[in-house]
């Protein structure tokens, strides 16, 4: 959605010059990729066949349109709530911080309302395609459903060592009082690596986090934030109207673990271009069986460092949710027999008791390229197994390893026979 990817002016004069100096590199409508001519096949797609076909009626309400329905079928909590004041997406002129939009989110799909608006803004991370954009006239009569391209890409492509690869991003900026962004000042793309207090400019945020500050519930008075008041809050009543939201709140374990999944998810795609990329070159150039292993390698590692939450930022103070957030999301996705979970929060330390992201059950990790998989979990068997103790995995304890493994080995479909043996302690 438009508000996960909207590019101030240093970023755009930053992907000019990395796009003119990556001119030669492919396109997202070239082979073997084929973006815009490629049929999605992801939860989002699945519903607008369903609507088509007449198998779903969607409900509309008064104030929601078919908000509610759909979020139901995506299996969206409403609990994942984040309110976005800063005047980004494609419809600028209706946010503002009495009217923020509010983002919903599930293991793969996101879904952007605005309170006031017919424009429903739908996006999931394909399993093939990566990133892919829909919008939905939300008209009583009936829904109209579209895939967007261009007029989403514009703001959602990223340009790595391999390509244009399409993206969600979460972004903190410098907002007014009226929504508007100081271009001039700035601005943190961010992810489960980025520090607090670069994190969540331009969205309200509810939840405890003890002295950690960030730059949520502040506007811009000269070049410096004020807060709106204290930034440990459960609501965000007496900020504006919140009775036509579907929740009072917009959770910091909600934008925490949104953070990590849209990111995860650039990942996985990015790892899936560049193969498919090096193995369409390996059959035409000479070295291309060399390189394609290289790029495999590297891909394999980023996936791998970014499921196991290197870098991550510390915790200097507990994280308590403001809503049900945390047993909404605890409870879905598989379970070892003694009740352990990748989904379970630790909130003190970091985000996850166990440092493994759950998005290695997606649909997106599935359909990585088979020998870009295998090399994924053999990475992952270095790693947990402890033969693999370089300092970037330093903030994996030998319990942390055991505990990790131990869980994928009884959660994971066809475990990897590597996975079978016993872990080093």
């Amino acid at each position: 959605m438009h508000d996960l990817r909207f590019l101030w002016f240093s970023t755009l004069l930053f992907l000019f010059s990395v796009q003119s100096f990556c001119h030669a590199q492919s396109r997202l409508d070239e082979a073997p990729i084929h973006y815009t001519e490629t049929k999605g096949e992801n939860r989002v797609s699945a519903m607008i066949d369903k609507v088509d076909s007449g198998e779903l009626d969607l409900i509309y309400e008064d104030g929601y349109g078919y908000l509610r329905s759909i979020l139901a079928e995506l299996q969206v909590p409403v609990s994942s709530q984040a309110l976005v004041f800063s005047k980004t997406s494609l419809q600028t002129g209706r946010i503002s911080p009495t009217n923020p939009r509010a983002i919903f989110f599930g293991d793969d799909v996101y879904v952007g309302w605005v309170r006031g608006s017919s424009l429903l803004e739908v996006s999931a991370a394909d399993p093939k395609l990566g990133a892919v954009y829909y919008t939905i006239n939300m008209s009583p009569r009936r829904p109209s459903m579209r895939r967007e391209n261009f007029r989403c890409l514009g703001c959602h492509e990223r340009t790595d060592d391999h390509g244009k690869v399409p993206v969600h991003t979460i972004q903190s900026v410098m907002a007014r009082s009226n929504g508007k962004i100081n271009l001039l000042l700035d601005s943190f793309v961010t992810d489960h690596t980025s520090p607090i207090a670069e994190r969540w400019g331009g969205w309200y945020v509810t939840g405890g986090h003890g002295l950690m500050k960030h730059m949520g519930n502040a506007f811009l008075e000269g070049d410096q934030l004020v807060s709106l008041g204290p930034s440990n809050a459960e609501t965000l009543q007496g900020q504006f109207d919140l009775s036509r939201w579907p929740v009072a709140s917009s959770d910091i374990v909600a934008l925490m673990v949104l953070e990590h999944q849209v990111e995860m998810h650039n990942q996985l795609a990015s790892a899936n271009y560049a193969v498919r990329r090096a193995r369409n070159r390996s059959t035409d150039t000479d070295g291309g069986v060399a390189d394609l292993d290289s790029v495999i390698d590297r891909s394999a590692k980023k996936v791998v460092d970014h499921l196991l939450f290197v870098d991550e930022a510390k915790l200097e103070s507990p994280i308590s949710c403001s809503n049900t957030f945390t047993d909404d999301f605890a409870t879905k996705g598989p379970t070892t027999r003694d009740g352990r979970s990748l989904r379970q929060f630790d909130l003190k330390r970091r985000l996850f008791r166990y440092p493994c992201s759950y998005t290695i059950y997606s649909p997106a990790f599935a359909a990585l390229d088979s020998q870009l998989k295998d090399r994924v979990f053999q990475r992952l068997w270095q790693v947990l197994s402890g033969q693999d103790v370089s300092p970037e995995y330093g903030h994996l304890s030998s319990q942390d390893r055991g505990d990790i493994l131990q869980i994928l080995r009884a959660t994971v479909d066809d475990p990897p026979a590597s996975w079978t043996a016993t872990a080093a302690s």
